[in-house]
């Protein structure tokens, strides 16, 4: 809603409660319980990365920190169960608000640096200030973490607090108190834990760190902080459970913005000064929007609007929609739940979906455009602010969000089939464009169905070399494209879906190797015939130019998607931002460029720490296209492989959701690292008079590590150098085969600078 805050919490009522009914005990009393664990508020509340907004992707540092704390809680009994949102919920008339706050905090950090006023350990403030919410790559983070601690986690159909609620009220009580947001109380909690203080012994050694030092915790100093809703009645004056629900919602919060006159107070609000509005009124929020003095700063249709706005988040709360413990998906109060309950939390999906959410097998971005009708674009950390990026998003990207939504729909119900959906831009909000899901249909979900290749087919069909699973997983990008190579097993894999119950696709190699073909397929790197096309050729290429991994496979996709868009280049796309190179000729400028954009999609070979080292707010830039292309690919996988349950392909009955997630590609996110190590590299050679020398190489190289601390310099270089030899070798392929590549002329000259200067 306008005017809500973007602080986790109600900040009116924490501030109060922190001096008046705030509780501590030893973290010993939890020994033996359950505790319920809002995933959001625990990354808030937990040690950040300040320089993650600054690089983007998955944090450096942040594993062994949360592997410390949450095996320090575990070792006292304390057994977590985290829960994430799911589904946006209710109506919110600012949505990309959050996310250009975050863009303006990291331009303004970017350019404090940038004039060194003020320090830069005040920019690092600015940065660490700017990465709320956590993006999606940071959840996506903390669930692989949490699946290889096999900490349980589940993910709601909507909101976690009331999922959260739901678990804590159950008669079996499957949990035994709840760690989250001061929100929670609205849910009719009555004991909540906002903090876990685990003490640790100074570690003696000055050399060593206390996050490696576990036998460091000292259960018995250790506490956790928490709050009783009777306390909070009694000390505001023994008012009654409806009155502090109400003064919650409007003192503000991310549900709903403060009641507007008191954004005006001059000397701020306190918690109380709200209770007392609301009880001024009969304990009635419809009394006091209807009759609150008219003010000429605050017309009267603000407070109706604002009253409008509070029946659909108390509607919201009171019938909220989890899933139950027996996995069915409900109302809370259901038996009073209005008819028009979906306007006030959103549109529910098939249950079967509901149940692959909450699994983890799918993230919840394309199923929330089919729920709400709206497909919002948000701004990048960088802002977003270039045309070429803007473009991306508008024009190129689009054919690929309508493609993921009619795969959605087209599985679903008829009444999916006929949504009408608006898509809307944080850089131009006012303007909508429209489209029928109708008119996405047919999909090219009928065009997929030949790919159901059971186990069986591998092994009769494969070489040994493709069968090396050390060398190309079933199941990875790496061994879809290269088992295509042979005519006669891409004849073999053209299959139908069995009608025998006995004969679904089972394992999750079958089950993730027919996704990533179904995903070659829609873009098209894979004809209906199965055999690799001139971009799968290209792919190929590349793939066979270097070792196996999993980060390499996916930079060897996002380089061909980027060659396909024409953005694999070394134009000038952010005139505006800092970190370009900016020594010597415009020929050594626009060679370091382009090598240093391709660089940007490897990984850089770094500690288990936070990022330290130079920043790059044009490699920022560019990181955010990689970074939004990464994630219509993966939503083209996701939707891949949940049609293939939706269709009844594969076999539902199992437990290796994640395990399926985390095999299929582009689930990671890396950042920028390795583009700034190999820019930094090659603009301080530019300084020397002898930059080829290999003295002058040997010497830049040494001095790498004290710049970019906890990295191994030399060998990210050499990474950065071998994507390159794969990329200029795709795009040799790519002209051979007859498809267009724009200035190949160019990556012949920069590829021939480069060999005397690697």
């Amino acid at each position: 809603m306008g005017g809500r805050t973007d602080a986790l919490g109600v900040p009116v009522f924490d501030a109060w409660a922190a001096n008046r009914v705030l509780k501590s005990m030893p973290i010993s009393a939890l020994n033996n319980s359950v505790i319920g664990i809002d995933a959001v508020y625990y990354l808030e509340s937990t040690s950040k990365e300040p320089l993650l907004s600054a690089m983007g992707g998955f944090p450096l540092g942040l594993e062994p920190i949360l592997m410390r704390e949450l095996h320090d809680l575990q070792s006292v009994g304390l057994r977590p169960h985290f829960v994430f949102h799911g589904l946006d919920d209710g109506v919110n008339d600012a949505p990309f608000g959050p996310s250009l706050a975050a863009a303006k905090a990291n331009a303004a950090a970017f350019e404090s640096l940038d004039t060194h006023s003020p320090a830069p350990t005040q920019a690092m403030e600015l940065f660490g200030t700017s990465g709320s919410p956590p993006p999606a790559a940071v959840l996506a983070f903390l669930k692989r973490l949490l699946y290889k601690l096999r900490i349980p986690f589940t993910v709601a159909p909507f909101n976690a607090l009331a999922q959260l609620a739901y678990f804590e009220k159950h008669p079996s009580q499957f949990i035994d108190a709840i760690y989250g947001p001061s929100e929670l109380f609205l849910y009719g909690v009555d004991k909540l834990i906002t903090k876990f203080k685990l003490a640790y012994r100074p570690n003696e050694d000055p050399r060593k760190e206390v996050i490696k030092q576990s036998s460091h915790f000292m259960p018995e100093h250790s506490e956790f902080e928490w709050i009783d809703r009777r306390a909070c009645l009694e000390e505001l004056g023994r008012i009654p459970s409806d009155l502090f629900a109400d003064s919650l919602l409007l003192a503000g919060s991310k549900m709903l913005g403060p009641f507007p006159a008191i954004k005006n107070f001059e000397k701020g609000y306190t918690i109380r000064e709200v209770r007392n509005l609301v009880a001024s009124y009969g304990r009635s929020v419809v009394n006091l929007c209807n009759h609150y003095p008219d003010d000429k700063q605050i017309p009267r249709s603000v407070y109706l609007d604002y009253l409008d706005q509070y029946k659909r988040v108390a509607t919201g709360i009171r019938h909220h929609i989890v899933i139950t413990m027996e996995g069915d998906i409900e109302a809370l109060d259901k038996v009073n739940a209005p008819h028009d309950l979906h306007d006030c939390v959103g549109q529910r999906l098939p249950e079967e979906l509901n149940m692959y959410l909450s699994r983890g097998l799918i993230q919840p971005r394309v199923l929330n455009w089919l729920a709400s009708g709206k497909v919002l674009l948000c701004a990048p950390y960088d802002g977003g602010d270039s045309q070429v990026y803007q473009h991306l998003v508008r024009v190129q990207l689009d054919p690929l969000r309508k493609q993921a939504i009619g795969l959605l729909a087209d599985s679903t119900h008829r009444y999916w089939q006929k949504k009408e959906m608006t898509t809307k831009y944080w850089f131009d909000p006012t303007h909508e464009a429209n489209f029928n899901v109708k008119d996405l249909l047919p999909s090219p979900k009928d065009s997929l169905a030949s790919w159901n290749v059971r186990g069986n087919v591998f092994c009769r069909s494969l070489t040994q070399a493709q069968k090396d699973t050390s060398d190309s997983p079933v199941g990875s990008l790496c061994f879809a494209v290269r088992s295509l190579q042979d005519a006669d097993f891409a004849a073999s894999t053209i299959t139908s879906r069995s009608k025998d119950s006995r004969k679904l696709l089972e394992t999750r190699e079958e089950v993730c190797a027919n996704a990533v073909w179904r995903f070659l397929q829609l873009r098209g790197y894979v004809d209906q015939q199965h055999q690799l096309t001139n971009w799968g050729k290209v792919l190929n290429s590349m793939l066979s130019a270097m070792s196996y991994s999993t980060e390499r496979e996916r930079a060897a996709l996002l380089a061909v998607e980027l060659l396909r868009f024409d953005l694999l280049k070394a134009d000038t796309m952010f005139p505006n931002y800092s970190g370009a190179p900016s020594r010597s000729t415009a020929v050594d400028k626009r060679n370091c460029m382009l090598v240093s954009r391709v660089a940007c999609l490897g990984r850089l070979v770094h500690q288990q720490k936070g990022y330290s080292g130079p920043l790059s707010r044009h490699l920022h830039a560019y990181h955010s296209m990689i970074s939004v292309v990464q994630a219509s690919m993966r939503d083209l996988v996701e939707m891949s492989v949940v049609t293939m349950f939706l269709e009844g392909s594969v076999e539902r009955e199992r437990d290796d959701w994640m395990d399926i997630a985390l095999t299929l590609p582009f689930f990671e996110e890396d950042n920028c690292g390795l583009g700034v190590a190999v820019l930094h590299y090659l603009d301080e050679l530019l300084m020397r008079s002898d930059p080829t020398s290999e003295a002058t190489r040997s010497e830049m190289k040494n001095r790498g590590p004290a710049l970019m601390k906890f990295c191994d310099y030399e060998l990210s270089l050499q990474h950065g150098f071998q994507l390159w030899d794969a990329v200029y070798h795709a795009v040799k392929q790519a002209k051979t085969l007859g498809e267009e590549v724009k200035e190949l002329k160019m990556w012949e000259e920069v590829d021939q600078w480069l060999s005397q200067r690697r």
